[in-house]
C-alpha cells in the first residue's frame, strides 16, 4: 500500500485523510485534494490511527443474563440466536417488539441494509440512530421551511461571507475545520467580514468574535424574532423575495410587533445595544451565512429555533446565493448519509416519508414487498425505545456503533430501562464500553480503517472512506451482519449483495428524482473522480468527472414544498423545559471540547488526547460560585432533579451568570460520578423527538473533600 484516501470517522466536517505505508507503519495526514478540509486535519483525525488497534471486541460472546460472564460463541450460534429470537418476538408481539438503534458513525451502506432489513422484510419503522440526539431539529427544520431536508449551502461559503451569524455552536472547537475556513477569511478581511456569536459561554469561537452575546440559554427565539423586529422597522428587508418565494409572512410580520429591544434584551439578559448591533451588522451584509449545531438542535423547541433562524434568511433574502444561507452543521461523520438512506424512525431512504402512502408504495415495489409490508405507523424515536422497554414492549433491542448508556439523557433512568431488556444485542468495534454491561450478544464489528464506503458530510459531499487494514479477529462490516441476519430469516432476494460497491449501487437508484438525488454516483466514480457533492443524477446533465454545480440549493428561489414557496413560521418562544427555579436555581449545558469525540470510545484510548483532556470539570461564573464559596479546583456536588455529578469547579467569566457547564465525554467507564447525562431530561421537541439536551435545572454545593478517586 503507498496510500489510501479515505475520511475522517468523527464529526460532520468530513474530512478527507490519507493514509500512507512510511518506515515505521502506518501514518495518516490530511488528504489536500479534498475539497471540503483542503488537506487542514484537527488532533482527532492526526491521532486517528492510535486507536484501531486498543481494546478490540474480536469474537461473538454470549450471556443469557447481565450477571453472568460472556462466553465465547460462533458466528453461526450468534445468527442462529439473532433469527430464533426475531422469530419469536415477531410470534409474540408482532414486528413492534423489535427495535434497532443504530449510529452516524455507520456509512451509507450499513444504513441502507439496516432500513431494507428492519423497516422493509421485519416490518416494523423502529429504526433510529443517535442522529436523533444530534440534528434532528435541522432534519425537521428544513423539511418543514423548505419542504425537504438537506444543508442548501457549501463550505465556498464561508470564504465568500460577510457575516458569518454562529448561533448554538462553539465551532472553533467542534467543528474546527470549518472555522478555520473561515476564520482565514475573517483575517484577511477584517475591515468587511464580520463574525457574530450566540452562546452562553465565550468560547474559542466566541473569543474572536466582533461581536459576542452571552444570551440565557432557551432565549434564542426571543432573540431572533428582536432581530427581525429591527430589520423589519429598518426596512431592510426583501419585499421582493418574500412576495416572489415565500408564504406565511403575514402572520410572522404580525407576530414580529411584540419584539421590541427593550424587551427582548430583558428575556434574554443582554444589553438592547448589543441586539441592535447584531441586526445592524445582519442588515449592512450583502452575504449573510448561519451556522448552528446542538445548542440549537438539542432543545425542546429545537425545530422552532432552526425555523426562526430560516426566517431570518428569508425576510432578508439571504438564500441560494453564493456566501449566503441557513447552514446545520451536523455533529456526526454520516449522520448526513443516514438520513439520505432513511436512517431516522420517521423516515424512508430517498428523503421519503414512513407516513406518505405513495413513498412507502415505491419502496415496497423497489425492494420487491407485499403491499402494505411497510408500516404506515412512524416507529420509536430514540427516548421512546426507552419508554419501551419499561413497558415491556420491546422484545428485542440491536444496539449498533453508539454508546447510549452515556449518550442518553436522564441516564439513571435510561441504565434501568436497558437492564430490563429481555435481549440485547450490542453491535461494536471496542469492548469495554458502558453499554456492553446491558447486553446478551456482543458482536464485533468492523469499524473505518477495516471498512469500504461512503459517509456525507454536511456540505453534501460524498466521499468513498477506504479500507486499508484486514478486520482483526472474527469481525464483520455492519452491513454484512444485517444482510447476513436478512438471508437467515428468508429473504434471500432482498440482500442479494456481496459487497458494499453493491449496496450502494443499489441505495442510489431510490434517489433518482428525490432532492438527494445521487443515481450518478458509484464506489467507482467516487473512487477515480473523488468525493462529489449532491445532487449528482445520472441523466447526462452534468459531466460525471466534475464536481455537480449544484453547490447551492434553491438558487432559483424554487423550494420542494406543494406550491414551490418556502414557509415563514411565526412562533414564540415556550423558553426551557425545565426552568430554573429557588431548588433549582441554575441552568446545566453540556457540551464537546476539542480532543474528545462523543463518549470517548475511540478516543479514551489515545494518550495525547487523553493528556488534552485529562478530567471533566463544572464551568462556573464568580457571581455563582462565591455565595457558594466554591474556588478554582474546589470540587462540586452538581444535583438535578434526576442525578447528581461531582466536578472539579473552574470559576471563570467567560460564562454568563446563572449558567454552569459540563463537558459530555465521560462515561462510567472514564470519570465515575462525572457523567453529564445523569442530570439531563428527556423532553424533547415535539416535531423533531430531539430531546432537550442543552439546558436543565441544576443546583451546586461545595463538597468539603474531593472524591476518593479524583484521579478517574
Amino acid at each position: 500500500m503507498e496510500s489510501v484516501r479515505t475520511v475522517c470517522p468523527y464529526c460532520g466536517v468530513g474530512c478527507g485523510l490519507e493514509v500512507v505505508q512510511g518506515p515505521a507503519g502506518l501514518k495518516v495526514r490530511g488528504d489536500r485534494a479534498h475539497p471540503s478540509s483542503q488537506g487542514m486535519v484537527c488532533v482527532k483525525g492526526a491521532t486517528i490511527l492510535e486507536s484501531i488497534d486498543r481494546d478490540r471486541l474480536l469474537y461473538p460472546m454470549w450471556r443469557s443474563a447481565l450477571d453472568q460472564d460472556f462466553q465465547r460463541i460462533s458466528w453461526d450460534e450468534a445468527f442462529e440466536a439473532i433469527v430464533h429470537r426475531i422469530q419469536t418476538v415477531l410470534a409474540n408481539q408482532g414486528p413492534d417488539g423489535l427495535c434497532m438503534y443504530g449510529s452516524g458513525q455507520f456509512v451509507t451502506e450499513d444504513y441502507y441494509t439496516a432500513q431494507k432489513l428492519i423497516k422493509g422484510c421485519l416490518g416494523t419503522n423502529n429504526f433510529d440512530a443517535n442522529s436523533r440526539l444530534c440534528m434532528s431539529s435541522a432534519v425537521s427544520g428544513y423539511l418543514r421551511s423548505f419542504g425537504a431536508d438537506g444543508p442548501p449551502c457549501s463550505y465556498d461559503d464561508l470564504e465568500l461571507a460577510d457575516c458569518l451569524f454562529a448561533i448554538g455552536t462553539n465551532t472553533a472547537e467542534c467543528h474546527p475545520i470549518v472555522f478555520n475556513r473561515f476564520r482565514k477569511h475573517h483575517k484577511a478581511n477584517p475591515d468587511r467580514v464580520r463574525l457574530v456569536v450566540v452562546d452562553p459561554r465565550c468560547t474559542e469561537t466566541g473569543q474572536v468574535a466582533d461581536l459576542h452575546l452571552p444570551i440565557r440559554p432557551g432565549t434564542d427565539i426571543d432573540l431572533l424574532n428582536g432581530m427581525a423586529h429591527l430589520l423589519l422597522k429598518w426596512d431592510q428587508i426583501d419585499r421582493a423575495y418574500i412576495e416572489a418565494h415565500t408564504g406565511g409572512f403575514a402572520a410572522y410580520e404580525d407576530l414580529l410587533q411584540h419584539y421590541s429591544p427593550n424587551l427582548v434584551a430583558e428575556q434574554c439578559g443582554i444589553p438592547a445595544e448589543s441586539i441592535e448591533a447584531a441586526a445592524r451588522i445582519w442588515a449592512q451584509s450583502d452575504r449573510v451565512l448561519s451556522l448552528w449545531s446542538m445548542g440549537i438542535n438539542q432543545s425542546s423547541e429545537g425545530t422552532a429555533k432552526v425555523r426562526s433562524i430560516i426566517n431570518l434568511h428569508l425576510l432578508t433574502g439571504q438564500m441560494g446565493k453564493p456566501g449566503a444561507g441557513p447552514f446545520s452543521l451536523t455533529g456526526q461523520p454520516n449522520a448526513m448519509g443516514g438520513r439520505e438512506a432513511g436512517g431516522l424512525s420517521r423516515l424512508l431512504p430517498g428523503y421519503r416519508s414512513v407516513t406518505n402512502p405513495q413513498h412507502r408504495a415505491e419502496v415496497e415495489d423497489f425492494w420487491n414487498l407485499p403491499s402494505g409490508r411497510i408500516s404506515p405507523a412512524p416507529g420509536r424515536a430514540a427516548w421512546e425505545i426507552v419508554e419501551g422497554l419499561e413497558a415491556g414492549a420491546v422484545g428485542l433491542l440491536w444496539i449498533a456503533a453508539t454508546n447510549p448508556a452515556v449518550s442518553f439523557p436522564d441516564l439513571n433512568r435510561t441504565k434501568a430501562a436497558l437492564s430490563r431488556s429481555p435481549f440485547t444485542i450490542y453491535q461494536e468495534a471496542y469492548y469495554p464500553t458502558e453499554t456492553s454491561a446491558f447486553a446478551h450478544l456482543l458482536l464485533p464489528a468492523t469499524q473505518w480503517s477495516e471498512k469500504t464506503g461512503t459517509m456525507t458530510n454536511s456540505e453534501r459531499m460524498v466521499t468513498l472512506s477506504q479500507a486499508f487494514q484486514p478486520p482483526p479477529g472474527e469481525a464483520k462490516e455492519d452491513w454484512a451482519i444485517f444482510a447476513e441476519v436478512g438471508r437467515r430469516l428468508g429473504f434471500r432476494e432482498q440482500f442479494w449483495f456481496q459487497s458494499s460497491a453493491e449496496v450502494y449501487g443499489e441505495f442510489v437508484q431510490l434517489t433518482r428524482g428525490r432532492p438527494c438525488d445521487m443515481t450518478g454516483l458509484s464506489h467507482d466514480r467516487l473512487r477515480t473522480a473523488g468525493p462529489q457533492q449532491w445532487p449528482f443524477p445520472a441523466d447526462g446533465a452534468i459531466d460525471p468527472l466534475q464536481p455537480a454545480p449544484a453547490k447551492r440549493l434553491y438558487t432559483d428561489g424554487q423550494f420542494h414544498t406543494p406550491d414551490r414557496r418556502a414557509q415563514f413560521l411565526a412562533v414564540h418562544s415556550r423558553g426551557l423545559a425545565e426552568p430554573p427555579d429557588a431548588a433549582y436555581p441554575l441552568v446545566l449545558t453540556v457540551g464537546r471540547l476539542y480532543g474528545h469525540w462523543h463518549t470517548q470510545t475511540r478516543t479514551g484510548r489515545i494518550e495525547k488526547i487523553k493528556k488534552l483532556h485529562p478530567n471533566p470539570f463544572i464551568e462556573i461564573h464568580p457571581k455563582d460560585a462565591e455565595p457558594l464559596g466554591i474556588r478554582e479546583g474546589d470540587w462540586v456536588a452538581v444535583k438535578s432533579r434526576r442525578g447528581d455529578g461531582r466536578f472539579p469547579a473552574k470559576v471563570t467569566r467567560a460564562i454568563a451568570p446563572g449558567t454552569v457547564f459540563v463537558p459530555m465525554h465521560w462515561g462510567s467507564l472514564w470519570g465515575d460520578g462525572a457523567e453529564a447525562n445523569a442530570l439531563t431530561h428527556p423532553e424533547a421537541c415535539p416535531d423533531s423527538f430531539e430531546p432537550e439536551l442543552k439546558a436543565c435545572a441544576v443546583q451546586l454545593q461545595k463538597l468539603a473533600l474531593p472524591p476518593s478517586n479524583p484521579d478517574n
